[in-house]
């Protein structure tokens, strides 16, 4: 390099470092992270998720950016385990610098990455798929929140799912981490509570070739065929393979963890067709969801049915939204403090796609509330956002919603 070009460099650089932080932060992208899992028991949600993620980014860039910067995403694989998933959120905050995480999907992964990476640096988390009711009061800083909500809805909702179906007795299986340990406690508080009797219980381990004990201690006293398993599809299907190749449980309702085009595919509609499940979903027909619909089929294909596409889309918008109304990209606590506020009411309602209109209301210090394409995300004090539930089943080979309805507060 010549003096001449070292004497401007240096000038410019100079100049930069007498800006103040806010302009700096005009010319710098807003970092994310996604941590999805791309390996793993998740594995066939974690590319959906992520396009989710990906379709939000070029809509925000498309029509300016945040605070004229364009988004900048980077991804990690957490391979649906805890210290996979740790390891790649601190590759992302601390080598790609990103100032907000996306993500993970199991709340297995997603508490550890809360307690160990974000709070720890400062950098607003929002998981589009971890429900988990421990995440509720969890001592995470305030830097944790979820567009999807709470297992203690779900599991009052699957209840009545199985009840509504004339089911008294099941069996109950489920993966032995936050986001299974959770969901059972609920499910079952409800399912007594609506006359039911779980009959046998008993958590798996990922990753086991065989998983007949615990087929076994769910059987219980072989007086219900009907099996409850909340868990994830890899092992999932290997759970339901063995149970019915031991003529133990022929009748299977699921969690969301379990809606996967794969348990189809591998095991064959003749076997599953009636099965029953539910997953966090909002209404259909409203604006916001058209536009995520039509805009992921124009984007990537067919919308697969697998859920945590559009939550994980929500989570891109409010943390560019919260950056924008921080003014500022680059610092995760400011960015945090203002997730509440372009969130919910007061304020115009700003849907997905609407990013201009998003642009100039904040630009004329007007308040916002993003109604996402999962529904309203209302945080509140600890995070946490109100949702309704599909009824899905399987028919015919192919998973389809029965009905949505809102189940009622545990």
């Amino acid at each position: 390099m010549n003096n001449r070009k070292w004497v401007a460099t240096a000038a410019t650089a100079l100049a930069m470092t007498a800006l103040p932080i806010s302009a700096l932060a005009a010319d710098t992208p807003l970092r994310l992270g996604v941590v999805a899992p791309l390996t793993g028991d998740l594995q066939s949600y974690g590319v959906p998720g992520l396009n989710g993620s990906r379709l939000a980014v070029d809509e925000i860039n498309a029509a300016g950016g945040v605070m004229g910067s364009p988004i900048a995403i980077n991804s990690g694989d957490t391979q649906t385990l805890p210290q996979p998933g740790v390891a790649a959120a601190q590759k992302l905050v601390n080598a790609n610098r990103v100032v907000g995480l996306v993500g993970a999907m199991s709340s297995g992964v997603t508490i550890p990455i809360a307690l160990s990476v974000s709070k720890a640096n400062k950098v607003p988390q929002i998981s589009g798929a971890s429900t988990s009711p421990k995440i509720t009061d969890l001592d995470d800083g305030d830097y944790l929140f979820r567009t999807i909500p709470s297992d203690a809805f779900q599991g009052v909702a699957l209840a009545k799912v199985v009840r509504d179906a004339g089911v008294d007795k099941v069996g109950v299986i489920y993966v032995n981490n936050d986001y299974g340990d959770g969901l059972q406690a609920a499910f079952k508080d409800a399912f007594e509570a609506a006359g039911g009797s779980v009959v046998g219980s008993a958590a798996y381990e990922q990753k086991q070739s065989s998983y007949q004990a615990e087929i076994s201690q769910a059987y219980g006293d072989g007086s219900t065929q009907s099996m409850v398993l909340m868990g994830y599809p890899e092992n999932g299907q290997t759970i339901l393979r063995q149970s019915l190749e031991g003529a133990k449980f022929d009748r299977f309702f699921f969690s969301d963890g379990m809606k996967s085009t794969d348990l189809v595919e591998n095991l064959g509609a003749q076997y599953l067709d009636g099965s029953l499940g539910t997953v966090p979903q909002t209404e259909e027909g409203g604006p916001a969801v058209k536009h995520f619909q039509s805009a992921y089929r124009k984007a990537y294909g067919e919308l697969p049915p697998q859920p945590y596409i559009d939550t994980s889309y929500d989570a891109i918008y409010l943390l560019a939204l919260a950056a924008q109304k921080a003014g500022n990209t680059t610092d995760g606590s400011k960015i945090r403090d203002a997730l509440r506020d372009v969130a919910g009411p007061p304020g115009t309602k700003v849907y997905p796609g609407e990013w201009s209109k998003a642009l100039k209301l904040l630009e004329n210090g007007e308040d916002i509330d993003y109604v996402g394409a999962a529904g309203a995300e209302d945080f509140d004090a600890n995070g946490d956002v109100a949702g309704s539930y599909a009824k899905w089943t399987i028919a015919e080979g192919k998973i389809k919603t029965v009905e949505i309805f809102t189940p009622e507060k545990p």
